[in-house]
């Protein structure tokens, strides 16, 4: 193939501070930039309490289980008792039984209620907050320092010396943040059940849904819509049916992003440049 009229393009400068090291083995080549890899950002994990940050989808879904079992702990009265109310996700097929048949039957067959079941309905990416700009070389990226170090102690002897101990960092890849809904429906035997579950879920409405030890979410609810079925030789079924839309973001725990990111790096310690100054020169 010609190149005859190709603008040329200008080494950068890692090109050209490499293209100036010889390597002592020819066939090996150099070690610093084996197949195409800087050693020096090759830090291993091994022993290191901090492990690479990953967010899931899986971990929005299980904020808002959390939510609502732990925080909301929606329950009802039934008979002068009172009843917690179960959460379940709606996977395809309870999904699907329950637009059926209009209520959830459990494993021997009976209806069960008082009930809520939520399923997540769409992924929507925001692109307004932040991006990484290209996910093949991300170039946004948050640097968090590790304070301390079990192999670099600092002592009172380091401290006389006035050397400073080599820190950590961290580099964490810049979220992709996403708009989630979830489609969630409730269903109980009277209305004032119903109603003593939807004014505890309006309440915690625009609130950050989650385990405060995991990852938290806001969460925001508009409407409820409710309806009331009875059906020839059926259980009267009482229901509200409102759809959460969730904040969240996700830094997946894939292939690309652990090749291609800054995962962990160390810090300079100190910097020494040395003149040299020559007093006789007879080559002028």
């Amino acid at each position: 193939m010609s190149v005859e009229g190709r603008k040329p393009i200008p080494k950068t400068q890692l090109e050209i501070s490499t293209g100036l090291q010889t390597a002592y083995d020819q066939e090996v080549g150099n070690p610093n930039f084996a197949n195409g890899k800087n050693r020096a950002d090759q830090m291993s994990f091994k022993g290191d309490t901090v492990k690479p940050f990953s967010v899931g989808i899986q971990d929005i879904d299980e904020s808002i289980f959390y939510y609502f079992k732990n925080v909301i702990k929606p329950f009802v009265i039934q008979n002068g008792e009172r009843l917690e109310v179960p959460i379940i996700y709606g996977s395809p097929e309870k999904w699907k039984s329950y637009q059926k048949d209009g209520y959830f039957r459990d494993l021997q067959g009976r209806i069960m209620m008082p009930v809520i079941m939520f399923k997540r309905d769409n992924i929507e990416k925001v692109r307004s907050i932040s991006n990484k700009l290209d996910a093949n070389n991300p170039h946004n990226v948050s640097i968090q320092r590790k304070k301390y170090s079990s192999k670099n102690a600092y002592d009172n002897f380091n401290v006389l010396n006035n050397v400073k101990p080599q820190g950590e960092s961290y580099a964490v890849v810049v979220p992709d943040y996403l708009t989630v809904t979830y489609s969630c429906t409730i269903n109980t035997y009277y209305m004032d059940q119903l109603n003593k579950i939807v004014e505890a879920i309006e309440y915690a409405s625009d609130a950050y849904w989650g385990d405060p030890a995991r990852f938290k979410f806001r969460a925001m609810i508009d409407s409820f819509a409710s309806k009331t079925e009875i059906s020839d030789n059926e259980e009267r079924v009482v229901s509200s049916a409102f759809n959460i839309k969730l904040n969240g973001y996700i830094i997946p725990d894939i292939l690309q992003k652990d090749v291609t990111v800054l995962k962990k790096l160390p810090e300079i310690v100190k910097v020494v440049f040395s003149t040299e100054v020559v007093t006789n020169n007879n080559n002028q």
